[in-house]
C-alpha cells in the first residue's frame, strides 16, 4: 500500500514490541473495530477514535453510560457499529480485571507466545497465516474472560501489531530492526 498513514504506521509501529496496558487497550479496541474493514480504514479515524474513546482509558471507558454510548453512535468520524462500541465498554471491564489478576495486562498477554516476540521467516505476504495457535489460544482465553471481538483473527492481527509476533518478510528492512 501506498499511502503514506500506512507507510508510517508499518515503518514505525506495526510489529514493534509494546508492553505498554494502554496502547495493549488501544490496539486491542482497534482490531476489534477493524472487523470486516480494511485496516486503513482504522488508521484514517484513529485521531477520532482517540478523542472519542478518552485516549482508551479503560477506567473512563468501563463507566460509559447509554448517554456516551448514544454520543458515540453519534460521531462521524468513528466506526458507528453499535455492537463493537458496546465491546469496548465490555472489553474495559474484562481489561481492568486481568490488570487485577496478573498485574498487568502486558504480563498476561505475553504469555501466549511465552514472553517474547515470536520470529516468523516468511519471504512472500502470501505465506502469512490469517490465524495461528498461538492467536486459538489467546482468543479462546480472552472469550472466556468476556472479552468480544477477539476471535483468533483478530487475536493474530494484534499480536503482529503489538510485536508478539515479527510477520515481516524477511526482504522488509524492518526486519532485523
Amino acid at each position: 500500500m501506498n499511502d503514506p498513514l500506512y507507510i508510517k504506521y508499518h515503518d514505525e509501529e506495526w510489529g514493534v514490541p509494546c508492553h505498554n496496558d494502554r496502547k495493549l487497550f488501544e490496539m486491542l479496541i482497534l482490531e476489534g473495530f477493524q472487523a470486516g474493514l480494511s485496516w486503513i480504514t482504522i488508521l484514517r479515524k484513529r485521531k477520532n477514535f482517540k478523542k472519542a474513546f478518552d485516549n482508551f482509558d479503560p477506567k473512563k471507558i468501563v463507566k460509559y453510560d447509554k448517554r456516551k454510548i448514544n454520543q458515540l453512535m453519534r460521531s462521524e468520524g468513528i466506526i458507528r457499529n453499535s455492537l463493537k462500541i458496546n465491546a469496548a465498554k465490555i472489553n474495559a471491564k474484562c481489561f481492568l480485571e486481568v490488570q487485577k489478576e496478573f498485574g498487568s495486562f502486558d504480563k498476561y498477554i505475553w504469555q501466549f507466545v511465552g514472553g517474547k516476540p515470536k520470529v516468523n521467516k516468511f519471504k512472500s505476504l502470501k505465506q502469512i497465516p490469517g490465524k495461528t495457535r498461538e492467536s486459538d489460544a489467546m482468543s479462546k482465553d480472552l472469550k472466556s474472560r468476556g472479552f468480544k471481538f477477539v476471535g483468533s483473527t483478530i487475536c493474530y492481527a494484534f499480536m503482529q501489531a503489538t510485536g508478539m509476533v515479527n510477520d515481516h518478510i524477511l526482504k522488509c528492512f524492518k526486519r532485523s530492526s
